[in-house]
């Protein structure tokens, strides 16, 4: 069965012998599905798929894993819920991946940028160098000098088997006709005409760099800040290292209450000494050894029914050592109820325990203002359906009601979506839809800040499907500057730009580092460190 870390790429489907995991990519509820699932009656118990999923998710009925009961009813809930009304197969469709047709096309390859190095980036890299039906060349652009994305700077440091996906686009990485420039940004050193200029096409799979806002009366005030700075903080972001938030409170407020929103709350209450085995950045790490946050209140607007985390997520929560997960006011639930309304009313009868933290989730609550005199004090919040008041004294609020993109310079940006204007990922002029030649975007960039880390694969694929159609329509220009130009011209204006080698460096330096002192990776979050890690492994070049 498919425990919490599923990441939802489906690998798995490609492999199954039976058709036996679902939702498919082909079906509809692949969209909006939480995780996969594994049909008992259908599966032979061959274990391909537990041989190639990227992060362990997938276990056999019997192992000795945490709530393994309760994902036995996930998982039958969902397929009670989602009956198979076909043979065996019908569903099965090819991945994108390594698509197996006669012949390989003749030089010139097709050359693609791609910029960004999160998981749509080398999804799509990886959908590009995989395939046999065209010879492809990709130059991977990211403006830090490591690389990882949302893998590196998005996943919680205590969720380490979801960060193994990283071994995937390691392999990518490492294939014939894959360049890296890391510590160039599109549009600083190079512009996105000078890129394209040596490509045929730019894929952009810059992810979302911004948040979203509440729109309350404080929300500017110290001590207010978007779920996705703390986030990046303790991640260890260089752009983020530096910041700081008071913990001396005792109690904090999450707006929010998807898997972020979880997240946050989960790290401000975790006992330091579970935290030191992961590879949370060391800043964040002194700071919560000496925080005085003993409660984190966890608001949403809607009512339980409606909570926005995944049942994996939120059932992993309740199982924290020294952590009372409690639900503020009743939550009702009925033998034929989803696992997780059942789940939120197991915490709601449970009682807190002397000594331990508590995370509170409380639902059916708006914000309204934050108040304070020189920072935050307070949050007013009402009940969303009687509107009545009331007040939650806090030292800390975090909004995490979602990360938003930014517009990329020269593209068609949709500002209430936050999204590059697209379709298919073929970017297009909202006004006209016609295609804005060699540009295409992939990710949250795309698509908005939805779905997890394996989402990511079938929407690079479809990106790519839309650059492949053009290419053949002899619709993308020709580059008029080769691979060694473009190099030039790095080493030109970044002179200390570093290489694909430079980042297996500086993993290598992090993972051994973190060896020595029993966690995963201690990781760098300054770029002048970074460089001279790489440089000192390289030597001269």
């Amino acid at each position: 069965m498919v425990t919490q870390n599923c990441c939802n790429d489906a690998t798995c489907v490609a492999v199954c012998p039976v058709d036996c995991i679902h939702p498919t990519p082909a079906e509809r509820e692949y969209r909006r599905t939480e995780m996969l699932y594994i049909d008992p009656g259908t599966c032979i118990d061959c274990g391909a798929c537990s041989d190639v999923c990227p992060v362990d998710a997938i276990v056999p009925g019997d192992a000795v894993v945490p709530d393994i009961d309760r994902y036995r009813d996930i998982n039958a809930e969902y397929f009670q819920r989602n009956p198979r009304t076909a043979a065996p197969g019908a569903h099965v469709q090819p991945l994108p991946f390594a698509i197996a047709t006669a012949g390989v096309v003749d030089p010139p390859p097709l050359r693609v940028a791609i910029v960004g190095s999160g998981p749509s980036a080398f999804y799509a890299a990886e959908e590009l160098l995989a395939r046999r039906d065209i010879a492809a060349e990709v130059t991977m652009f990211e403006r830090l000098p490591v690389a990882g994305g949302l893998v590196r700077f998005g996943v919680a440091p205590d969720h380490w088997h979801t960060k193994t996906v990283d071994r995937v686009f390691d392999r990518t990485a490492r294939r014939t006709g894959f360049a890296f420039h890391l510590g160039v940004e599109v549009g600083r050193d190079v512009t996105v005409e000078e890129v394209l200029a040596h490509h045929h096409a730019v894929i952009h799979a810059s992810g979302a760099s911004g948040d979203r806002r509440l729109g309350i009366v404080g929300e500017d005030l110290p001590g207010s800040h978007a779920a996705r700075e703390f986030v990046a903080w303790y991640n260890g972001h260089p752009d983020d290292a530096a910041r700081s938030f008071d913990l001396t409170g005792s109690r904090a407020v999450v707006v929010g209450n998807g898997n972020v929103a979880l997240d946050v709350a989960r790290i401000l209450v975790s006992d330091v000494e579970t935290l030191r085995r992961t590879d949370i950045a060391d800043h964040a790490l002194s700071a919560l050894a000496d925080s005085r946050v003993e409660e984190v209140v966890v608001l949403g607007r809607r009512g339980p029914e409606h909570a926005a985390c995944t049942t994996p997520e939120l059932l992993a929560l309740g199982s924290l050592p020294g952590i009372d997960v409690l639900v503020d006011g009743p939550v009702d639930a009925g033998p034929d109820a989803p696992t997780k309304l059942q789940i939120l009313a197991d915490y709601s009868r449970r009682t807190p325990t002397p000594g331990n933290r508590r995370i509170v989730l409380r639902f059916g609550c708006t914000p309204k203002a934050a108040v304070g005199v020189h920072r935050v004090e307070a949050l007013q919040v009402a009940d969303t359906e009687s509107g009545a008041g009331g007040t939650i004294e806090c030292g800390l609020v975090l909004r995490a009601v979602g990360y938003r993109g930014l517009p990329i310079p020269g593209l068609p940006f949709d500002d209430a979506t936050g999204t590059v204007a697209n379709v298919a990922g073929r970017v297009v002029e909202p006004e006209t839809g016609i295609p804005v030649a060699g540009q295409y975007v992939a990710g949250w960039i795309k698509r908005g800040a939805t779905g997890v880390i394996g989402t990511n694969r079938y929407c690079a694929a479809e990106t790519v499907e839309s650059l492949l159609a053009d290419h053949r329509d002899g619709q993308l220009a020709t580059p008029v500057s080769t691979a060694g130009e473009l190099t030039t011209l790095v080493r030109t204006r970044r002179p200390d730009a570093l290489s694909g080698a430079d980042w297996r460096a500086i993993d290598r330096h992090e993972r051994e580092r973190g060896r020595e002192a029993g966690r995963p990776r201690i990781k760098i979050v300054d770029a002048d460190t970074a460089v001279s890690v790489a440089t000192a492994a390289r030597g001269p070049r």
